[in-house]
């Protein structure tokens, strides 16, 4: 997204890929020309618009537009570029000339080229011939021209694809480009739902609601111009209005114009279509309107002609956008309407194979047509079928559509629940979740009731009513048939154990329900059960191997039995696990994850727990970048919609933590305000991840004092939390470790962060960092060689053993094996940036080795300026950053910082090894 300065939405939304290729295509030393294609409105002219904000200075651009009936205005484009240039560019004889008719074609051709050089001179240039297919054909062959002439600049038509004919100049100037030139093609689609809230967010300034996203991207098709005609002068009111709001005049007007000239016949065919639905069955219209078979094929071959109605399946026809169907259908007589409605679900109906009719075109024609007993059928029916297939949000629709004729049909709300927590609407689905256990009309379809209510209960942060639901399902085993039911409700409470991380408790329920299934051969209770003892097991290091051969094997099991959402989760244990040593299957697991949570329906794994899972890999395989736009990639689309609980800003504490490593701590103080108003407003979850954040943060920009603060912070925060984490007491130790905390305290905090499950290769390198700092080299060196070669760390952290292993072989004077570590971690973090690359910068500056770039930056005590020299001999003295402050007269702060760079510069990780490096050489 780029800002702007015009338009409703400040920014341009789903056009950054095309921007960046535009972009580079307009610095290439070579002439390049470009071909934007799109329909009108998709944003052709603001995609160009910013590229031309975002040119260097001393490019020349020059834009004309061709306007309708400008065929018969030779040179209309050229001479619109003249009119918006600075008065006196062009001689009034060239223009003059350029008009003559008396003079051939080739003249003037020649003049129009001149015209152009004198405007645009040597400098490199941007020239933009937009609307071609209005273009006259001396605009064409001046394109054409242009595109065959040599210099720094870079050619840009723009046209609508619909709207070119054979007749058109621009049919043939596109077939001789192709031919003649490599010609680069963009073609601009809609916006997708997920762009559509981005929009919406940037233009309103607030996140907008899901459903309001999905009925404006229904609405609009995705069209920008559409969407922000709509949101014009309303970006201040309640979003939800903007579904109902009619269509803007001037909108409706434009839309109404595609079918004015339009003969009764076809008028009568394209009305009926209107009214029938966004899908209109060929065979459903031709009943409808009673016209024949070839009679309608010829009206919608002319319909189709025109760009108003699309051919979107098998004898089926959508209009190219749905705003032209609102506009047609909002002038009709309420009766009208209602009469073709009630002629539309008769023939429903009345077809040979009814059965099969979509149940959701039933319940639209009933609801409209006000036949209720035949809405509440078709919406049963229809949710259970959309839920089964994954279509989670046309299930909700259904279902809703349902109960605002029998608002407390169990059925219904069951599947309104199921479909709004599948859809990521976390607050409906609680609302049905809780309307359908007081209403569930046996105890098998309360525990269902209950199952759900636990699962959202953890996902919205509510806890305490996670725990009373899960109390109250206890209670309600025994109360159950010996059967499906009853193991299936045993699943919830083990589920509910392990999200709150009891995992004996959790093992001990899916043990239960295990046996239960296998007692009775129930294959879809026994497979429920194993998915939660494997999410347990496959999290401890001393059974993750059990775990995960329990998990992969369970996912073709429940795959064969059509349980999606199983397979989905037992997939995501795997990858939120530690990885297969080959990326390649970790890979094959994430997209497989994604295909099962598209068919289960779920938004969260499909799109959340997918783009987490794909910067996992790359992180894993020590590519910094490509995890950090994964994370962004995912965060924009969390934040474009309104959300609670875990899902308001699911991926930000990894952020942060990339951040972190990088050192964008810019960036980590945005990501940490942002968790700081979430947590204002009430989602708790995001309050356990701050101290450890804000510790790293302070740490890695030098402040001690604070630093030391925020550690009993943390270690109060950890008292609480019944989890640890490896990798986040490697990147703490780390971060401690440099800023030059105390090493009493450090230990301390070590023995906080790695609890009894904790991978003992983050153990390893943990014990290794204490060491090292203790001037302990050999054990030291022993812990990093011991990890190096881990299945289990990813790349960067294996890389900085690397340089743990160089850094005490030099401190233990054993040089020739130095090289080989270095190398080794040169190659691990190739594509890492931050700390961890700036002491691999170091470390082979100390050793006189060639930067990978070629080039050497001065490191080592040359690095240092006079007053770090200073200080790192007082370090070395073992001063302490209070006592060099006292000493050199001086804050903490200000020492904190000097002790910071010192480390940095020295290529060393904590300041027990400053004496070392200030008291030798820079070169062995």
């Amino acid at each position: 997204m780029r800002t702007t300065r015009g338009g409703v939405s400040p920014m341009m939304i789903g056009r950054d890929h095309e921007l960046r290729q535009l972009t580079r295509l307009a610095a290439s030393p070579r002439p390049q020309v470009v071909i934007v294609a799109g329909e009108p409105g998709i944003g052709k002219t603001r995609l160009i618009q910013e590229l031309l904000a975002a040119l260097p200075p001393r490019t020349v651009t020059l834009v004309g537009h061709a306007e309708p009936g400008s065929l018969a205005r030779p040179y209309e484009v050229l001479l619109d570029a003249v009119d918006a240039a600075e008065p006196g560019r062009v001689e009034e004889a060239a223009l003059r000339e350029l008009a003559d008719p008396t003079r051939s074609p080739v003249e003037r051709l020649h003049t129009g080229l001149s015209i152009l050089a004198a405007l645009v001179g040597e400098a490199p240039s941007v020239i933009v011939f937009e609307d071609l297919h209005w273009a006259d054909s001396e605009s064409a062959a001046l394109f054409e021209r242009l595109a065959d002439q040599p210099g720094r600049r870079l050619l840009i038509g723009t046209y609508r694809p619909d709207e070119v004919t054979n007749r058109q100049p621009i049919a043939a100037l596109l077939g001789r480009l192709e031919r003649r030139h490599p010609v680069t093609n963009v073609r601009l689609g809609r916006l997708s739902e997920a762009q559509t809230a981005a929009l919406l967010a940037a233009a309103t300034g607030r996140p907008a609601p899901f459903r309001v996203v999905a009925a404006l991207h229904q609405r609009t098709g995705g069209n920008p111009f559409f969407l922000e005609e709509l949101v014009r002068g309303h970006a201040d009111e309640d979003l939800d209005t903007l579904c109902e709001r009619p269509l803007p005049w001037s909108l409706a007007e434009v839309l109404r114009g595609q079918v004015e000239d339009l003969d009764p016949r076809c008028r009568r065919v394209v009305e009926a279509a209107a009214i029938l639905g966004y899908r209109v069955p060929f065979d459903l219209l031709a009943g409808v309107t009673g016209t024949g078979e070839e009679e309608l094929i010829g009206v919608l071959r002319e319909l189709v002609a025109r760009g108003v109605l699309t051919e979107s399946g098998e004898d089926e026809f959508s209009f190219r956008h749905a705003l032209v169907r609102e506009a047609l259908a909002e002038p009709m007589l309420g009766r009208q309407r209602r009469r073709l409605h009630e002629a539309a679900l008769d023939a429903l109906l009345a077809a040979p194979d009814a059965v099969r009719a979509d149940p959701a075109m039933v319940a639209y024609h009933a609801h409209r047509a006000g036949r209720y007993d035949d809405l509440v059928a078709a919406a049963r029916r229809g949710a259970a079928l959309y839920l089964s297939i994954g279509s989670a949000y046309q299930a909700l629709q259904l279902a809703e559509l349902g109960l605002e004729e029998v608002g407390d049909d169990a059925e219904l709300l069951g599947a309104a629940a199921r479909a709004a927590w599948l859809a990521g609407l976390t607050d409906d689905a609680l609302g049905y979740a809780r309307r359908w256990r007081d209403r569930a009309p046996t105890p098998a379809e309360r525990a269902d009731a209950l199952y759900l209510l636990i699962r959202l209960g953890w996902e919205t942060d509510e806890l305490d009513e996670m725990r009373s639901r899960t109390d109250e399902m206890r209670r309600l085993v025994d109360e159950l048939p010996l059967g499906p039911e009853r193991a299936l409700a045993m699943t919830a409470v083990a589920q509910s154990a392990m999200l709150r991380d009891e995992p004996e408790e959790s093992l001990a329920w899916s043990q239960r329900a295990l046996e239960l299934a296998e007692r009775l051969d129930l294959p879809h209770a026994r497979v429920a059960a194993q998915v939660e003892r494997g999410s347990v097991l496959v999290d401890w290091p001393s059974t993750a191997e059990q775990g995960r051969q329990l998990l992969v094997g369970l996912v073709d099991e429940a795959e064969k039995l059509g349980e999606w959402m199983l397979a989905a989760r037992a997939l995501n244990n795997l990858v939120q696990g530690v990885p297969p040593v080959e990326p390649a299957e970790y890979s094959d697991q994430l997209e497989r994850m994604r295909v099962d949570a598209e068919r289960a329906g779920s938004e969260s794994l499909a799109v959340a727990a997918y783009l987490q899972g794909r910067a996992r890999l790359e992180v894993r395989d020590g590519r910094l970048d490509e995890a950090i736009a994964a994370l962004d990639e995912g965060r924009a689309r969390d934040r474009a919609y309104q959300r609670r609980g875990q899902r308001s800003d699911f991926h930000a504490v990894f952020l942060a933590g990339l951040c972190l490593e990088a050192g964008d701590l810019d960036r980590v103080d945005e990501i940490v305000a942002d968790l700081r108003a979430a947590v204002a407003h009430g989602e708790r979850a995001f309050a356990r991840a701050l101290p450890g954040i804000l510790l790293h943060l302070a740490a890695r920009r030098g402040d001690a004092a604070a630093a030391e603060r925020l550690v009993g912070e943390l270690r109060a925060a950890l008292a609480e939390q019944p989890w640890r984490s490896g990798s986040q007491a490697h990147d703490l130790i780390s971060a401690v470790l440099h800023v030059g905390l105390p090493l009493p305290d450090i230990e301390r905090l070590a023995e906080d962060l790695l609890g009894p499950d904790i991978w003992d290769d983050y153990r390893a390198i943990v014990d290794a960092q204490l060491a090292e700092a203790r001037a302990e080299h050999g054990p030291a060196l022993d812990g990093y060689r011991r990890v190096a070669g881990s299945t289990v760390l990813p790349a960067s952290v294996r890389g900085t053993a690397e340089l743990g292993a160089a850094r005490c072989l030099l401190a233990l004077r054993r040089t020739a094996p130095v090289e080989g570590h270095v190398a080794a971690a040169a190659t691990l973090l190739a594509h890492w940036r931050g700390w961890r690359t700036d002491q691999l910068d170091a470390l082979r500056d100390r050793l006189g080795l060639e930067p990978e770039d070629g080039r050497r930056a001065v490191t080592g005590t040359a690095a240092l300026t006079p007053r770090e020299r200073e200080v790192a001999l007082l370090i070395a003295d073992g001063l302490t950053n209070a006592e060099l402050a006292r000493r050199l007269y001086i804050s903490p702060k200000t020492a904190a910082v000097h002790v910071s760079n010192i480390l940095r510069k020295l290529g060393v990780s904590s300041r027990t090894e400053v004496p070392d490096a200030v008291r030798r050489p820079d070169r062995p």
